[in-house]
This record gives structure tokens, sequence and C-alpha cells, in this order.
């Protein structure tokens, strides 16, 4: 256990379908039959204090989630005046069979967000792999009046999938980031939006893309 994120637990069940990697000659890469392993180096953020997060690997190696207990940005009424912004930074090793690589092709985000009239709110992410000058952003704003669960997908094209470097250990970081702004609506009423539940863990899913290593 590092840094107090919890490698196992109540974890929500996996939905994610494959997502395999189209190679040049227009097939598809199949996942890796062999076992991949994800530790967690890291966990740093408002939005994941420790053991509020716990991280699992689907079983056909396609996907892996995320699950926050703990992650909550607000502004208005008698917020913290730093709760309008959380963020949670995760740095995970990740051990892929010999002569794979893998890229993260979609990402699932979910919660739930009660916004002001006049009120909105920005879930934002970027992935990027340890020593990699390439950084992928993705942004998704909601505006209030907002009171209801929320979903957010990224989708990365194909030419655009950050690889993890063959032969090479490079540990890949997911930085998440909850922001909510009061906007035009009254000081007094509170904004704010979860990537958790009071009933239950909302889960993040990040689906894998793979391909060969050359020389494989």
């Amino acid at each position: 256990m590092a840094s107090g994120l919890l490698l196992s637990g109540a974890v929500a069940a996996l939905v994610a379908a494959a997502v395999p990697a189209h190679n040049p000659s227009g097939g598809f890469v199949d996942p890796p039959p062999d076992k991949i392993v994800i530790d967690v180096a890291t966990v740093n953020g408002s939005g994941c204090p420790a053991g509020t997060a716990a991280v699992a690997v689907s079983e056909d190696n396609t996907a892996f989630t995320v699950t926050y207990s703990d992650y909550l940005a607000q502004v208005g009424g008698n917020s913290d005046p730093t709760a309008f912004r959380k963020n949670c930074q995760l740095n995970l090793i990740v051990h892929v069979p010999s002569g794979f690589t893998y890229a993260i092709a979609e990402a699932d985000y979910r919660g739930f967000a009660s916004l002001q009239s006049g009120a909105s709110a920005v879930q934002r992410a970027s992935y990027y792999f340890q020593g990699s000058s390439q950084t992928a952003f993705k942004t998704h704003t909601f505006t209030g009046a907002y009171n209801d669960n929320w979903q957010a997908t990224d989708t990365t094209d194909w030419a655009q999938l950050v690889w993890a470097p063959c032969g090479v250990q490079r540990n890949f970081n997911i930085n998440t980031e909850l922001r909510v702004s009061a906007g035009s609506s009254s000081p007094s009423k509170v904004s704010f939006m979860t990537m958790d539940s009071t009933d239950g863990d909302i889960s993040t899913v990040y689906h894998m893309a793979w391909q060969e290593c050359p020389g494989k």
C-alpha cells in the first residue's frame, strides 16, 4: 500500500469493453493474455486524501478503474475558500507483458453536481508518462442550474495516442481536477461537484489500447 492508496477493498465493477489497438496493416492487436499489474507509486492531491481511492484492473486486461470516496469541490455558503478546486494525481507503475506497449485510448468519468443558476464547473484531466514531453489534456464544462449525475468521456484519436516507451519502465501519471465557480449565483448558496457519492463509490474507467513493440 503506497501513500495510503488502497489496492483492495470495495471496488466498483468494471464495465469497460475492449479497446483494441489498430496497427498499420489494418488489423487490431488483441490485449496481451498475460496478467497486467498496476502498482501505485504515489497519490497526491486534495481530492484524494489517504485511504480514499482504489485501483483495480479488469480481468481481460482492457481497462482499469480508479474509485474515489472523498473527491468534492464546492463554493458558496460556508464553504472553505480553498474548496473550489480539488485535484488528484496518481503516479502508477504499470507492468505489462514483454513486447507490448499501451496507451489510454478512452476514459469515462462519473459523479454528481449541484450547480446554482449562474454557477459553473469544470472537470479536467491530463495524462503523461514520466520523462515524456507529450501530455494529453481533456476538459469538460458544466453550467447551472444543474442538479444531477454527470458523466464525461475523454476519447483520443489514434494519431494522438501517447504510447508507453517500449523496453523502458516509465511511470504513468493521471492528473484529474474538479473546479467550481460561483459566477453570478448568490454567494449564500452552495454549488458543488463530486467524483464520489454518498451511497457508494464512483468509478473512473480507463480503457487501454495495445500495440506490439517493434521487433517482437
